[in-house]
């Protein structure tokens, strides 16, 4: 003991915490069983050790946060991790362990964490320049407008740069305001389109309102082909927006906003039809058609760059943000000449918006989405990923519903299909028991009961064939007459 006590006592600092983890991975190898090793569906090799981690602890930088930071911030899992390292679609916490990213930091890390030529970009330009303002001259921001601008139909070729995608959505719906002279929107129920004042009224979850003023904002009933009244049937949501418009409204409204696929919402896609008929109905009452693309853009469907696409409609005003530079804080708005003008009528400014190394780092995502084909491969292994997560539906009965496309997919749990009870508890439980096995998911929904899966986009076909075979396979069941489908799966010993 003495001896012990000579050695903590000629460390300090970072060589201490060093050597703190050194013992526990030891420890933690010693005391692993090699049943429980064998039982866990291997990860694949691959070819990136992360350096050791000298820094705070789990447990200390938890007690920081409770001290120094905003009480709202939460964490995911009953014990949360401390994430250190990222390489492509894995992530590294304090330990080493590897875990596969099936979440991409809520559908944020578009090429991959830390992907090279992403890094080298926002290191060059760094080391260059780091800002300045937008009142001077710099190739970053108009290289990047340029190739942005080329990847959107129609006449969408001016682009406003901002900070969020709260910040794109306020400035998209400021700007039809004043493009059409009328305040009311129309926005979707179950919609998430940020936190802020005019975002806030647009959003239609209770879970994420606040009881302060917010814009008029009428919320349509939403096409909802797992839960909606009409199920699949998008023109017969449809007509409540004309009936909002006529018994809400003067009959004229300023824009129509929604996404394509509701992340938070639940990776919620739209029913069929229902956009092409809201877009000629919110045009004939003299208002703007905005495509939210925070999430689904940049490729993630797979089968379209945009969302909206899929449905076969040009939007007046598109917003984007999250996958736009991997990580790299930046949102956009793209709208059309024309439209763009109404803020030449006052001065608009933003002092991050368009930042040198945000651009730098969006105009490298964009070739490398190009470069590796990362849209084709979010068709291909979403789709597979998709028909296995369908297989799954098809023999446990707690999985309700499997929907989206490409690598935006949702998996709903219910306690009872008929019914279709949300499966709320057994949601967190899975998704800590996915977390002991490596695998790292989201979650979403207006009753939180919703599997988000939103990887990188490089996510492989290995990959894929290996997150749903952590969920299943007949050496996990334990009492089969308790028909827990995915969760006792999940949690059962051998």
């Amino acid at each position: 003991m003495q001896r012990i006590s000579k050695i903590s006592g000629a460390l300090s600092g970072s060589n201490l915490r060093l050597c703190r983890r050194s013992l526990s991975q030891l420890a933690q190898t010693q005391s692993t069983p090699v049943d429980d090793d064998a039982r866990l569906p291997k990860m694949p090799p691959f070819d990136y050790t992360p350096p050791p981690y000298t820094g705070p602890s789990a447990a200390e930088i938890l007690k920081m946060r409770q001290d120094y930071l905003s009480p709202a911030l939460f964490h995911l899992y009953s014990n949360p991790l401390n994430i250190v390292d990222g390489k492509m679609q894995y992530l590294f916490d304090e330990n080493g362990r590897r875990y596969l990213d099936a979440f991409g930091g809520i559908a944020t890390v578009c090429c991959g964490h830390c992907h090279p030529d992403v890094v080298e970009a926002v290191v060059n330009q760094t080391n260059r320049l780091q800002h300045s303002t937008i009142l001077y001259l710099n190739h970053a921001i108009a290289e990047f407008a340029e190739a942005l601008a080329s990847k959107m139909p129609g006449d969408l070729k001016v682009v406003f740069f901002t900070n969020s995608g709260t910040e794109a959505n306020e400035l998209a719906m400021m700007i039809a305001r004043l493009y059409t002279g009328c305040h009311d929107i129309i926005s979707l129920r179950n919609a998430y389109h940020g936190n802020a004042a005019g975002t806030m009224g647009a959003t239609a979850q209770c879970n994420y309102k606040f009881n302060v003023v917010q814009t008029p904002v009428h919320h349509a009933l939403n096409p909802d082909q797992y839960r909606g009244v009409f199920g699949s049937d998008g023109l017969k949501y449809a007509r409540d927006v004309q009936e909002l418009i006529d018994y809400g409204t003067c009959g004229n409204v300023a824009a129509f906003l929604a996404e394509a696929i509701q992340g938070v919402g639940g990776i919620l896609e739209l029913a069929p039809g229902y956009l092409p008929a809201v877009y000629s109905t919110i045009r004939k009452a003299g208002g703007l058609c905005i495509a939210d693309e925070v999430q689904a853009g940049f490729a993630r469907t797979g089968s379209h760059f945009w969302g909206f696409e899929a449905h076969g409609i040009v939007p007046d005003i598109v917003t984007m943000a999250k996958g736009i530079a991997n990580g790299v804080p930046i949102g956009a708005v793209v709208t059309t000449p024309e439209i763009a003008k109404v803020l030449t009528h006052r001065t608009y400014f933003n002092t991050f918006g368009g930042n040198p190394v945000s651009t730098a780092s969006g105009l490298a995502v964009l070739r490398v989405i190009e470069k590796e084909r990362l849209q084709e491969n979010a068709h291909v292994v979403g789709s597979y990923l998709k028909d296995r997560l369908t297989s799954l539906k098809e023999k446990h009965e707690i999985i309700g519903d499997v929907r989206g496309r490409g690598l935006m997919l949702g998996v709903e749990l219910v306690t009872d299909r008929q019914l279709k009870t949300p499966a709320k508890a057994e949601t967190i439980h899975v998704m800590d028991k996915m977390k002991e096995m490596g695998v790292l998911i989201g979650k979403g929904g207006f009753y939180g009961n919703v599997f988000r899966i939103t990887p990188p986009l490089c996510f492989t076909k290995e990959d894929a064939g290996r997150f749903p075979s952590g969920c299943d396979g007949p050496h996990n069941f334990k009492d089969v007459k308790k028909k827990a489908g995915w969760m006792e799966i999940i949690t059962s010993s051998p």
